[in-house]
């Protein structure tokens, strides 16, 4: 009878090369997001396709996975990262320097809107200018969903706890009397927290908000030709800039509503030595 036994995993060790121990591979997210299209543009620009180095595409909730068990045995691993983020609440992870400048030096999250919103819906279009919050607020939003809370429960929590903010993003902003919004948002942490905390405050101004869950390039077409009206979350100049590009005639920034967000590589903060991704080719 055979008996069975457990086999522990490898540890990161610093005194060996970080390309084999991960097997040449950055850990990815949908093969649609704007940070993996910048991945595959770092992976030459850093000399790494020499040495093999592939992107593996998976989704946020398997990257997350992979990136705690990881984290679990002290392995290595190097994913894509952003942030805002709730990863960055839970885990022990640092971004790795760009010095090439191929991820961008900052990103904005910024609300965009269809031509003519404005005209169409004055009081809506005045709140989203309004609306602006910081990363560390809308990580706590996220991380509230992460543990399994309902996203539009989080919101009304969020809401109840922030008073002065809500007063700030509303004030002048007229009641809805059933007027509709309709918004639209790619099923990214983010995006679900930005899009149900500002859903659920016109609700309470009294707009009908409906809110759709989109791939990114028909959330931004659906905005193009007007079959939405709205998005918080379309992270410029980079993420979203190839679409934004694309569709630039027919939509309209309404602004900024966080900035100071950041797209790149991240890596556990117990791989010391690695703090560049220039660091991957040693």
């Amino acid at each position: 009878m055979l008996s069975a036994c457990s086999v522990t995993p490898k540890k990161y060790d610093a005194n060996k090369p970080v390309g084999p121990q991960v097997h040449e591979t950055i850990t990815g997210i949908d093969a649609g997001a704007g940070i993996m299209a910048s991945t595959q543009k770092a992976i030459p620009a850093y000399g790494l396709k020499q040495q093999n180095w592939q992107l593996q595409t998976s989704s946020t909730a398997a990257m997350c996975s992979q990136l705690e068990k990881s984290i679990k045995y002290k392995q290595p691993i190097v994913v894509t990262a952003w942030q805002p983020h709730w990863m960055f609440k839970k885990y022990p992870i640092k971004f790795l320097k760009d010095p090439k400048g191929v991820y961008g030096k900052s990103e904005q999250i910024n609300t965009v809107a269809r031509k003519g919103f404005q005209k169409d819906n004055p009081g809506a279009y005045k709140f989203f200018q309004q609306f602006k919050w910081n990363s560390n607020m809308m990580g706590d939003v996220m991380y509230a969903n992460f543990k399994g809370a309902d996203p539009q429960k989080t919101a009304k929590k969020f809401i109840k706890d922030h008073p002065k903010e809500v007063a700030k993003w509303t004030e002048g902003v007229p009641d809805g009397h059933g007027k509709q919004v309709r918004m639209t948002y790619v099923t990214w942490d983010d995006a679900i927290a930005s899009t149900n905390v500002t859903a659920q405050i016109l609700r309470d101004k009294g707009y009908k908000v409906t809110i759709s869950a989109m791939e990114a390039q028909p959330e931004w077409a659906s905005i193009a030709r007007g079959s939405a009206d709205v998005t918080t979350a379309a992270w410029l100049p980079v993420t979203s800039g190839p679409l934004y590009q694309k569709f630039k005639n027919q939509v309209e920034v309404v602004g900024v509503n966080c900035p100071g967000a950041k797209v790149g590589l991240a890596v556990p903060k117990y791989m010391k030595n690695i703090n560049s991704i220039e660091d991957l080719k040693k």
